[in-house]
């Protein structure tokens, strides 16, 4: 199935399931996020007769106000080459903020104070099933589903301290979407990761390739919090990132960027 988060014909927030090229609304739910487990999102009534078309939605990040959003940097091989960096027996991990997340065709607004803003596309994981110190075997189930995200990242703010919050987590510049698409829809490692900026294909990658893979990643986190429903998770990026290019490649306004993963879907984002 898949589901976003959205509103409906009479401007109300509601979880929506795309049935061919319309929406449905979910009764009782207005969005995808600690309430909506597996078990909820089947349970709940479709309101068949307020069917709405796709492409008239306005859609909200799939999960608008997660409770935690982890972010996993230097999970591709390539992009730790391009970095210059080691590689580690740990993933880096970061935090982001439900504030951080804008939706999947919003136009994204560049903070004035940084002239270094980046793309990062990302497949991202939203949890459905709470838990702590879940093995990696029992990881799968604890996954509600996939979606896309591009981590804007603005690195001159990244790399003023060893830290990188400060150039990860600004308001409303992590585009997530455009809608949840439960695991059994779809085989996540045998995906494609794109980016393309502007018509150009500036990242190409497979999900395979991932160093740590998503049950490894749940494992990792859920040993020092628990995982709550509605959590995402950000996988890391690909090579090919704006910083690493010879000139650099920066977002300016007026660019567009997209971000597809095959299978889950593709967002896009105008500059201003």
């Amino acid at each position: 199935m898949r589901y976003a988060s959205t509103y409906d014909t009479a401007g109300a927030p509601v979880v929506a399931e795309l049935q061919g090229d319309r929406l449905v609304p979910l009764d009782g739910l207005a969005e995808l996020g600690p309430q909506t487990t597996a078990r909820a999102l089947a349970a709940a009534p479709r309101r068949t007769a307020d069917a709405f078309p796709a492409s008239e939605a306005t859609l909200r990040p799939v999960v608008p106000n997660p409770a935690k959003v982890f972010c996993v940097g230097l999970n591709y091989l390539a992009h730790i080459e391009e970095t210059g960096r080691s590689d580690s027996d740990y993933p880096v991990l970061f935090p982001k903020f439900a504030s951080s997340l804008t939706g999947p065709f919003a136009t994204m607004e560049l903070p004035a104070e940084s002239v270094q803003i980046d793309y990062e596309g990302e497949l991202a994981v939203v949890i459905g099933e709470p838990g702590r110190r879940i093995s990696s075997g029992e990881a799968g189930g604890h996954v509600l589903g996939y979606t896309v995200a591009n981590d804007v990242s603005m690195r001159d703010y990244q790399y003023k301290t060893h830290q990188w919050m400060q150039g990860k987590a600004w308001d409303a510049c992590t585009p997530l979407g455009p809608y949840l698409v439960t695991p059994d829809e779809v085989d996540i490692t045998a995906q494609r990761i794109s980016t393309v900026l502007n018509g150009e294909k500036v990242q190409d990658s497979t999900i395979e390739l991932l160093i740590f893979s998503i049950p490894r990643l749940i494992a990792t986190i859920s040993e020092f919090t628990e995982l709550r429903t509605g959590d995402v998770i950000l996988t890391g990026t690909p090579s090919g990132v704006g910083h690493r290019r010879t000139p650099p490649l920066y977002l300016k306004s007026g660019d567009v960027v997209s971000v597809e993963v095959t299978g889950v879907g593709t967002l896009r984002n105008e500059i201003a």
